[in-house]
């Protein structure tokens, strides 16, 4: 464990000496409101964890949340911190492994996303199947410790099947019917170009956004399992007569918000039963 993790941790332990997860997770712009099912919550600011930062980003409050979901011991990161607000992969790092120390060994990532299939409009959502990765770098590029996990990691189940399978399950049951898609990540803060667009739908993609796939390589590396939920705000641009803004994304994320205050926490009780 790195000096950063281990001062990390020292600051959480004083907020929650005992406090041990089964299963973390991410929510992306807007979708903060599913914490709100959690019960015996702590909350931590990220400024008040060594070598994190808070979030500059409309729909992200910048919170490590400690709490029960369905009676389930789970970890929210409630808002993200991304690269194009300037935030290093050694901070990404930070908050990934801060999951994995805490005991989780699955993560669950949502994100906004705009959608490159027509037929999956704004407020579905998507179960991610795979990614492509166009941001820059690599939040693994450097020293390796071996202690977290190997130098080189295979991708090849980065969102884990069972667990996508487990997820739509649960969608249907809930009234959720969800479809599969390929997430693209970009690096943003600007949203693609129609030329782009066409560009990522031929390379295969089904979904659009500017993070997730950082964290998931981090997850990976640690050895968590991964399953991720493309939240569609949008059609992406030139596939729709609407303006893509970040308002328009937080409108359609307050309604996405709610259905998955819904699913999640009858994802994590089915889960919890498998463990």
């Amino acid at each position: 464990m790195s000096v950063k993790i281990e001062e990390a941790m020292k600051v959480i332990h004083q907020y929650a000496p005992n406090f041990q997860a089964k299963i973390g997770m991410i929510l992306g712009s807007g979708l903060s409101s599913v914490a709100n099912e959690m019960t015996n919550v702590i909350s931590i600011p990220y400024q008040s964890i060594p070598g994190l930062e808070v979030g500059r980003v409309s729909g992200h409050p910048s919170l490590l949340v400690l709490g029960q979901m369905n009676g389930v011991p789970v970890i929210c990161l409630k808002g993200r911190l991304h690269l194009y607000e300037g935030t290093s992969y050694e901070t990404l790092q930070i908050l990934i492994r801060v999951i994995k120390h805490l005991g989780c060994e699955t993560l669950l990532i949502t994100g906004a996303s705009g959608s490159l299939r027509p037929e999956v409009g704004p407020g579905e959502l998507v179960a991610i199947s795979d990614h492509i990765n166009l941001q820059p770098g690599n939040p693994l590029v450097g020293p390796n410790d071996e202690s977290i996990g190997p130098r080189f990691v295979s991708l090849e189940n980065a969102y884990d099947r069972d667990l996508r399978a487990l997820l739509i399950k649960a969608g249907s049951r809930m009234g959720f019917p969800m479809t599969e898609g390929v997430y693209l990540a970009t690096m943003g803060p600007v949203f693609e170009t129609p030329a782009e667009i066409r560009a990522f739908r031929s390379l295969g993609a089904d979904a659009v956004g500017m993070s997730v796939v950082p964290e998931v390589i981090l997850a990976r590396h640690c050895g968590m399992r991964v399953v991720g939920i493309a939240a569609i705000t949008n059609l992406a641009v030139g596939l729709s007569a609407e303006r893509v803004t970040h308002e328009v994304t937080l409108h359609s994320s307050e309604r996405l918000g709610r259905n998955l205050a819904k699913l999640i926490p009858a994802f994590v009780k089915d889960l919890a039963s498998e463990l």
